[in-house]
This record gives structure tokens, C-alpha cells and sequence, in this order.
């Protein structure tokens, strides 16, 4: 009985754990209009994370794309595109990830971003920036899963 509630208290820590990193699916909130916009995958690759838009939630915007981007992103439809690359862990901050870029596929500019698990991992702060942290704004996104 001991041994079954040992192996119980380990799996909650670590579905703990997996939920406190930004890896999952996520509803994003537009900072601006607090309007839900779209559902975002996050991928963790080797502890690198990627996170595409996987589904549009306007549906008159389904078939929008990133004509303000530049480079390789220019014209590519925004469902299925990477908005957020490279992001690691922090290495003296657990809590934070960071060393990346976000893309704001409306405007078509590329931030330096941090991502912050909050409230045990069902929220996502989501921090796009010039610079320093201080220089930017933020987006909190929910978690689907």
C-alpha cells in the first residue's frame, strides 16, 4: 500500500512539473482587445521550444497571412506558422524561459520574449520586448491542455 502511494505522489509531481513548463496547447488573449484569437502549440525539441498557431479562432481569418512579415515568414499563411523560436530554460531563473524571439504577425515585427508559467502552469505569460524586459508588453495565455 506504501508502495502504491509513494508511486501515486511521484506521478502527481511530475504531471506537476510537466504542467509548470510552457510546453501545451494554449488559447492566446490579444493583450489589446482581450479577445481570444487563437489556439498555439507549444513543442519542446531537447529543451528548445517552438510554438505554432494551430488554429485561428476568428473565422473569417482562416485563411490570413503574414504580409507584414519579413523574410522567410513573408506571405505565409499564419495558421501552422512559428511564432515563438529558441526559447530555453533560464538557467538562473527555473521559472523562466527565455533566449528567444516572438513574432507579432499582425504588425510583422520580431521581439525578444520570455515565458512565464503562472498559477501552477494553467496560465502562460507571454512577454514580447526591445532590449530589456521592462521595454515591452504582455499577453497571458490559458492553457486548452
Amino acid at each position: 500500500m506504501k508502495r502504491f502511494a509513494i508511486a501515486a505522489l511521484l506521478c502527481a509531481a511530475g504531471a506537476a512539473w510537466a504542467q509548470a513548463t510552457p510546453a501545451g496547447l494554449w488559447k492566446t488573449i490579444d493583450d489589446e482587445t482581450q479577445q481570444e484569437k487563437s489556439l498555439v502549440r507549444i513543442t519542446d525539441n531537447g529543451g528548445v521550444f517552438t510554438a505554432r498557431v494551430e488554429k485561428l479562432l476568428d473565422p473569417t481569418k482562416q485563411d490570413a497571412v503574414c504580409d507584414k512579415c519579413e523574410g522567410d515568414d513573408k506571405g505565409k499563411p499564419i495558421l501552422g506558422l512559428a511564432i515563438v523560436r529558441n526559447i530555453k530554460a533560464n538557467a538562473k531563473d527555473g521559472t523562466v524561459w527565455d533566449g528567444g524571439e516572438i513574432l507579432d504577425p499582425n504588425k510583422g515585427k520580431t521581439y525578444k520574449a520570455l515565458l512565464k508559467p503562472i498559477e501552477g502552469g494553467k496560465k502562460l505569460e507571454v512577454r514580447g520586448y526591445i532590449g530589456s524586459p521592462m521595454f515591452g508588453r504582455s499577453q497571458t495565455w490559458l492553457r486548452v491542455e
